[in-house]
């Protein structure tokens, strides 16, 4: 079993109230626009780290990381990428690949809008956690915590932080 924290769209923030989820998790898994690499550096110190860059991030974090991730976590099948969509109105550039290929856990960021919900047609899951950053039109800073165990995902939690 693993216990998975989820962010996204820290637009180069990170502070000790995150940090402390950190922590707490098996693995942090960055969904894009990271901001500068001095989040993901502080974020690995503490736990191993899967993301990808989003649209605002410059070469460093792009060097660091790919566009789309997709790999197995347990049992389950992950794919993370910045600019994914949501079921049913899925971006342009992952909707063939999604059809064809569906992993079970599909993973987004960009809209700072925290989503989780099932696509029964592709029969799999979609998170975007939101945005913990203190950049962007959000008002509540949020993420997601749950367990991974075998081919199940469960004890979804949102973490809320104060308004920015």
């Amino acid at each position: 079993m693993k216990k998975i924290l989820l962010l996204s769209d820290t637009h180069s923030y990170v502070d000790d109230s995150i940090l402390k989820y950190v922590k707490q998790a098996d693995e942090v898994w960055h969904a894009g626009d990271i901001g500068n690499i001095e989040v993901t550096d502080s974020i690995k110190k503490h736990k191993p780290l899967r993301g990808v860059y989003g649209n605002i991030d410059d070469a460093k974090v792009r060097t660091e990381f790919p566009l789309n991730n997709r790999f197995k976590c347990e049992e389950v099948d992950v794919w993370i990428t910045h600019i994914g969509g949501y079921p049913p109105k899925y971006n342009s550039k992952v909707r063939e690949k999604l059809i064809s290929d569906p992993p079970d856990l599909f993973v987004t960021g960009h809209s700072h809008i925290l989503k989780v919900m099932p696509d029964k047609k592709l029969n799999l899951l979609h998170m975007n956690p939101g945005a913990v950053g203190k950049h962007g039109f959000h008002k509540i800073r949020t993420m997601l915590r749950f367990k991974i165990d075998g081919k199940e995902i469960k004890e979804l939690e949102v973490i809320e932080f104060e308004k920015r």
